[in-house]
């Protein structure tokens, strides 16, 4: 099998003031754009088979800004749904909740659209998006890339490495930045994390 690539989108001012960001559609800000064009190296230096991407901006134009085509639009991409927690900070949701950590207390309830999910949720979508990987690993030559969110993507390493998605709060990941997993004597690994051109 090889290698997966996971980018998280450049910064928008949401991430950068800690806002949780789930399906609210915020663009990139030009530091944004600038994380996201100092990825173009690392990407270039690949062959890339495949390229998944989530349906929401920030996430789409940090795609076309390192050089990524024939992108496929993945709705299971979307970052997590944070439900009563869209747009608030984990400061703010503390002040009545005491403790409170995404990965093992899940979300306040949304209104009907956006009612919020659970780790296990996520995780299924996660499931479901590696294996679309796996059937363009067996179709095509050259790494996938999966562009998306911060929280997904931790997920997402949670499952690909065969661990709950709840694990996935073990995968600190900042915006603009590059990962590679891989296997290692057919094992699942993670090959590189957070990586930026120069880092």
């Amino acid at each position: 099998m090889g290698d997966l690539f996971l980018v998280r989108h450049g910064e928008t001012e949401w991430s950068r003031s800690g806002r949780h960001t789930g399906w609210t559609d915020v663009p990139l800000t030009e530091n944004g754009r600038a994380q996201a064009r100092r990825l173009v190296p690392l990407i270039r230096s690949h062959r890339v088979g495949a390229a998944f991407v989530s349906p929401l901006q920030r996430a789409r134009e940090t795609a076309e800004l390192i050089g990524l085509h024939d992108l496929r639009v993945d709705a299971d991409l979307r970052e997590w749904d944070y439900g009563g927690y869209e747009g608030v900070t984990t400061v703010e949701i503390r002040r009545t909740r005491p403790g409170w950590f995404l990965f093992s207390d899940g979300v306040a309830p949304g209104p009907p659209d956006h009612p919020g999910e659970t780790p296990e949720q996520v995780g299924e979508r996660a499931d479901r998006v590696l294996a679309r990987v796996h059937a363009a690993h067996a179709e095509t030559e050259g790494c996938v890339v999966l562009v998306a969110h911060g929280h997904v993507l931790r997920v997402l390493t949670a499952r690909w490495l065969g661990l709950a998605p709840s694990a996935g709060a073990l995968f600190q990941l900042a915006t603009g930045t590059l990962c590679r997993l891989g296997t290692e004597h057919g094992r699942p690994v993670i090959a590189a994390w957070n990586v930026r051109p120069g880092s």
